[in-house]
């Protein structure tokens, strides 16, 4: 139903039109001719019903919309990357076949780094471009939701809703044996801030730029936990902070420079550093080890390995990692198989049916 209302001022006469349809968000214009007023509404409110209708999303090119979404974005640098890529294209002309065009693009670009094995370029992973993907997905949902600029009609909103979202696999999981752990751990001793920060990684379970960045603000000596505020996920996060962890933080904290808040900070060579590169002493304890095919990532691998085993469900899991989903942690699953065992046991001897 459209509606017009006459306005009269000092500069003239004009015609403000406003179209409403079930389903679809207000629709308003400002004309200097009633007849051009009738006109547009009786177009408007044909177009909505036929299903051409696109209103706001031809008066508004992507970069608009990301100035709009970027204080509530959760991943900027891949929103600046949608930003470069889309930037003065009109709202309407970014459909599913133009975003699955960016897709394979970005599939089939190679990283700059070099596979391990083959010394040959990588490429992007599927989860990789997951990523990217959502982060467009959640920009132009707000588009959607928050500014109503994209709503082309009640069944199709959100152009990433029809698109295909690439395979990711189940992801590598490497983890230390007890003897691998035992070695690792003595090899890195004789390195105060390595070892430190391998017994953090170990019982935490954080990655290891939360690691390294943290500063003493952080740490809560009477809780005995660590505070994550800027994590990355976005999600504030505790960790725990017990055994060796505890009393090595504890001995630090008495021989602090209180100039400095950082618990790694940088060598004076490397002042502009965010804090201490441990890859040289890192890479010679694993030699010292004898451990082969471990990277820094995969000390969380083991945190969340060994909680599987222990018999940790997944749910708890992902909240200690930071996951918000289980879909991330699903790969600890089979190493938790001893567990399900043992619930299921329990379960049919409360019921009465067990051995």
């Amino acid at each position: 139903m459209a509606t017009i209302e006459k306005r009269t001022t000092d500069a003239g006469t004009s015609y403000r039109v406003k179209v409403r349809l079930t389903g679809f968000p207000p629709e308003t214009a400002t004309f200097e001719r009633l007849t051009d007023a009738r006109a547009w509404s009786a177009k408007t409110e044909s177009d909505m019903k036929a299903g051409r209708h696109f209103g706001q999303s031809k008066r508004h090119n992507f970069a608009e919309l990301a100035d709009e979404y970027a204080p509530h974005a959760k991943d900027k640098p891949r929103l600046d990357y949608w930003r470069e890529t889309f930037g003065p294209e009109r709202l309407d002309t970014i459909t599913p076949a133009r975003i699955a065009k960016e897709r394979d693009k970005l599939l089939s670009e190679e990283t700059g780094r070099k596979d391990a094995t083959t010394g040959e370029l990588k490429k992007r992973t599927g989860a990789t471009v997951n990523r990217y993907l959502a982060a467009l997905s959640s920009c132009l949902s707000y588009g959607v939701k928050e500014l109503q600029w994209l709503e082309r009609n009640p069944m199709e909103r959100n152009p990433m809703e029809r698109v295909r979202k690439p395979a990711e696999n189940k992801g590598r999981v490497r983890f230390l044996s007890d003897d691998e752990r035992a070695a690792l751990l003595e090899a890195c001793r004789p390195h105060a801030d390595l070892y430190l920060a391998v017994v953090l990684s170990l019982t935490t379970g954080a990655r290891q730029a939360e690691i390294m960045s943290l500063r003493w603000g952080q740490i809560d000596f009477a809780r005995q936990v660590i505070s994550l505020s800027e994590t990355k996920n976005g999600d504030r996060r505790t960790l725990p902070l017990v055994g060796q962890a505890l009393d090595l933080l504890r001995e630090r904290g008495r021989v602090r420079t209180l100039g400095d808040d950082r618990i790694f900070p940088p060598t004076r060579a490397a002042k502009k550093a965010d804090c201490l590169d441990l890859r040289d002493p890192w890479t010679k304890a694993l030699k010292t080890a004898g451990i082969e095919n471990f990277h820094w990532h995969d000390l969380r691998h083991t945190a969340a390995s060994y909680l599987a085993m222990s018999g940790v469900s997944l749910v708890e899991i992902a909240k200690v990692l930071g996951h918000r989903t289980l879909q991330m942690v699903a790969r600890y699953s089979h190493l938790s198989d001893g567990h399900i065992v043992a619930t299921g046991q329990r379960l049919a001897d409360r019921l009465g049916v067990g051995q």
